[in-house]
């Protein structure tokens, strides 16, 4: 098995940002008949522009065209697929921001709503996210059973919530795809230091894919070092800069090894997360 993550520096325009990925996806390097876990950024086809744009491109279950086209990009390229997020709608004028899990036939096997928005004043050109103002905060947690293991889902700004990780250790993750946009400002100060320790805390491999770079002609700026990183906290691959892909194998021994020798969850005397209502 492969884990690739392909770090963007999406824009405005969908159809550039579909291509830059189909472009990508052309050319991953791999072996022949080896499994490949691919993972994307949060909102790799729909960023730097005012939020509210997410809701012009806001589809529902059962019609969506984003959707409709990371699943064909599954399928046609033969690989799983944690999709970045998409806007699909909720109430109130509002949008999910979900991530889908697709199987290599293009299905989706698991889906997950962004649980913590980014409400957040940062010392950037930006100044002021509000995220619920376009955005609801999801219900869930999710844990997706796949043959490449299990394999749970979060978003950006949940990194900073232990609680949500252990939660999804608890129920059985193996892997945590985390597709992210953290600005650079906060990325600078606390986005490896987050990574590891999310990592170390529930002894799985976290796959942290990341836009990159000036957006909407500068006014957004993000952080990028997509990261994969071993449940020991080690890095296995990082891209600090610029658009592309890094790559690693997962050792699953190391990963039992790991639990056996050191069972944190059974040692751990608090109780376990609960998710409560918003």
């Amino acid at each position: 098995m492969q884990i690739s993550l392909l770090q963007c520096q999406s824009s405005r325009d969908v159809v550039a940002n579909l291509e830059f990925i189909e472009s990508q996806l052309e050319c991953l390097p791999r072996e022949a008949n080896e499994p490949q876990l691919v993972v994307l950024p949060e909102c790799s086809l729909l960023f730097g522009g005012h939020e509210r744009q997410q809701l012009q491109y806001a589809g529902d279950e059962r019609q969506s065209s984003l959707k409709s086209a990371l699943g064909a990009l599954a399928k046609r390229y033969d690989v799983y697929l944690v999709a970045g997020t998409i806007p699909m709608r909720a109430d109130e004028g509002r949008v999910y921001s979900r991530c889908y899990l697709f199987d290599n036939s293009g299905e989706v096997l698991g889906q997950y709503d962004k649980l913590h928005l980014f409400d957040v004043d940062v010392a950037d050109g930006t100044k002021e996210y509000r995220e619920s103002d376009t955005f609801c905060p999801g219900e869930h947690i999710s844990v997706v059973d796949t043959p490449l293991g299990k394999i749970g889902l979060a978003v950006c700004y949940d990194l900073r919530f232990p609680e949500l990780f252990r939660a999804m250790r608890l129920a059985g993750a193996e892997f945590i795809a985390l597709p992210s946009a953290f600005t650079k400002v906060t990325g600078e100060a606390h986005w490896q230091s987050l990574i590891q320790a999310r990592a170390i805390e529930t002894q799985c491999f976290l796959l942290a894919a990341a836009q990159w770079g000036q957006h909407n002609e500068g006014s957004r700026e993000t952080w990028g070092q997509s990261m994969i990183v071993d449940p020991w906290g080690q890095i296995m691959a990082q891209r600090q800069t610029g658009t592309g892909w890094i790559q690693a194998k997962p050792d699953m021994l190391q990963l039992q090894r790991i639990r056996r020798q050191m069972p944190v969850m059974e040692h751990n005397r608090f109780a376990a997360p609960s998710l409560t209502a918003r």
